[in-house]
């Protein structure tokens, strides 16, 4: 059964008069004022594939194909421009109107930003000559003049030295997010002899084990003046990608049991049950899948490829329980995460509720979710770009809006903006997992850890 869009009326019918979710509701299969959503098909609509038992892609409409394809071109320009043009680390943010004063890079958004340099190549956004050659150069920095420690990366740095900014973390989570599009690149530029060399360097200069400090799970982070930060990566989130690359190191590996000490907590919210963080925003089911391909595959606990459909489908039902709130929210417009806000960057979501979410809407909770509710976060993004032009800047939509305060963002953030290239080109060709996947390591990684095909996958709502 398809699961469509939701009118306000069938939200007050699930919801009652007090505005609880009543947990336990069957699941939705409800059509919006808007009708079908265009091009929608029933899971048991699509024709079979070979491959891995997989389904297609879906298909968009002719209008939201020529929207992801601006989104994914004008992205891609703010990954190549916004780079120090001796380092090609990215920045952490940059305005979407004039010239950038800050070097603060972030190495998560240079991860994001070599796969989007991967993608502009095959699409022709840039030069393919620029681009290689900026990836090259990039990677060749990285290995041996960026500071690391154990082969890890401090969270920000100068875009132009590479100097330790804020007296930031060495990070694994942001290292890790870097990997994912050095490896990406390694695969993409098979035959460029640096490029490969650079990126098997830099992989296999992390060392994962010391990362465990002596637990069984990675620590978040190491600062130089106290050493490791005593929180670790042991709950579900943005962190699998993270621990599959630890597990398939081919120089310091960490046991594959390190998957099973990973929690798993389950929620109901409005009868969709799904595995998820209890307070985390939209972003931990996104990231790890811009790259890992999971689709048709579960482990013993879950098919993660749906869980993130749920999770997305949970979240859009809880915009439109917020909605009630704030008048312009409904199922035209919806979608709130971590991003900058008017009172400065806010980690906001939900379900349940975190943040003080005051109708600030984040195209990147969408945008980052376009492979799991194709048609409903496509309309979206067009909605957006119709009805607040404002959103839409040289560089695609601004890092988030508040319409009634008549608010826009002046930045573009880069951990924002790549899953939304990355995601637009998985929609519609699966590019960016077909390299990610080539790599043996991760593959190897998922099946030490138990992953199989499942069976039931085109059974379950898409």
């Amino acid at each position: 059964m398809t699961r469509g869009w939701m009118t306000r009326r069938k939200l007050l019918q699930l919801t009652g008069a007090s505005g609880a979710v009543a947990l336990g509701t069957p699941a939705l299969g409800m059509t919006g004022a808007l009708g079908a959503a265009p091009g929608a098909m029933r899971a048991g609509e699509f024709p079979k594939q070979q491959k891995l038992g997989l389904l297609p892609l879906p298909k968009v409409s002719a209008e939201a194909e020529a929207l992801l394809d601006e989104v994914e071109e004008r992205g891609s320009q703010f990954f190549y421009n916004e780079a120090g043009a001796r380092t090609g680390q990215v920045r952490d943010h940059a305005p979407a109107v004039g010239k950038a004063k800050n070097q603060v890079a972030s190495i998560a958004s240079t991860g994001f930003g070599l796969t989007a340099l991967c993608i502009a190549h095959k699409r022709g956004y840039l030069p393919a000559a620029e681009c290689e050659a900026r990836v090259e150069k990039t990677l060749r920095f990285l290995v041996e003049e960026c500071p690391q420690v154990h082969g890890f990366l401090y969270h920000f740095i100068n875009t132009e030295t590479a100097a330790r900014e804020y007296k930031c973390e060495v990070s694994s989570i942001d290292t890790a997010l870097l990997l994912c599009g050095v490896l990406t690149a390694r695969q993409y530029f098979a035959g460029n002899r640096k490029i490969e060399g650079y990126a098997t360097q830099f992989y296999e200069r992390v060392d994962w084990q010391w990362m465990m400090n002596g637990g069984d799970t990675l620590s978040m982070g190491w600062h130089p003046e106290t050493g490791f930060i005593k929180a670790r990566w042991n709950m579900y989130s943005e962190l699998m990608a993270m621990c599959l690359m630890a597990i398939g190191s081919p120089t310091h590996p960490v046991p594959a049991s390190m998957w099973e000490k990973i929690a798993r907590p389950r929620l109901n919210y409005g009868g969709i049950d799904y595995i998820t963080n209890m307070h985390a925003p939209l972003f931990i089911h996104q990231y790890a899948h811009a790259w890992v391909d999971f689709r048709g595959q579960r482990d013993q606990y879950a098919n993660y490829f749906t869980n993130s459909i749920e999770a997305t489908r949970a979240h859009q039902l809880w915009c439109l329980v917020e909605g009630r709130k704030f008048p312009w929210m409904d199922e035209n417009l919806w979608g709130i995460t971590a991003s900058d806000t008017q009172s400065g960057y806010n980690v906001r979501g939900g379900p349940p509720t975190m943040g003080d979410v005051d109708g600030t809407v984040v195209p990147t909770a969408c945008g980052g979710s376009l492979v799991f509710l194709p048609d409903e976060c496509a309309h979206v993004l067009l909605y957006m770009r119709e009805k607040y032009p404002e959103s839409w800047t040289r560089y695609g939509f601004v890092d988030a809006f508040q319409p009634q305060a008549g608010w826009y963002a002046p930045d573009v953030l880069g951990i924002d903006q790549g899953p939304m290239v990355l995601m637009a080109e998985n929609l519609r060709t699966g590019f960016v997992w077909e390299y990610f996947m080539r790599n043996r390591e991760i593959v190897q990684a998922m099946k030490a850890v138990g992953f199989r095909p499942d069976r039931d996958a085109d059974l379950e709502v898409l």
